[in-house]
């Protein structure tokens, strides 16, 4: 008699670990800073284009869909360099220990919110 094989992870059981999240939003913003890239690459060739065509970026960049992509991409650069200064630590062989890592984690989400903030804070005001 054969069973079905199971199937694994088993979604209903499954609850994701901070650990699992934080490696999954590293890659996602690595991601999304590499597309920006592109956008940054287009943003200077409009520059160089002259007024109008730089004009017409402005707008684009100034607008509140813009504006709100120009935020994430900021949490995206903060949550990527601290989460990168955590691994740093992590390849000296330090703050291995369970407790030490899910320390470690919430410390860079409230960082990247922090750096976030204040920056977009000191740029508004």
């Amino acid at each position: 008699m054969s069973y079905p094989r199971p199937k694994s992870p088993n979604m209903q059981n499954y609850r994701p670990q901070l650990t699992s999240v934080m490696s999954f939003g590293h890659r996602l913003s690595g991601v999304a800073l590499a597309l920006f890239a592109f956008g940054l690459a287009a943003w200077l060739v409009a520059g160089a284009m002259g007024p109008a065509a730089f004009d017409c970026a402005q707008a684009v960049v100034l607008s509140i869909p813009g504006r709100a992509v120009l935020f994430l991409l900021t949490l995206a650069v903060f949550y990527h360099l601290c989460n990168g200064f955590r691994h740093l630590i992590w390849d000296s062989v330090r703050a291995f220990e369970l407790r030490a890592i899910y320390t470690g984690g919430w410390a860079v989400v409230a960082a990247s919110l922090v750096l976030t903030s204040a920056l977009w804070l000191w740029v508004l005001t």
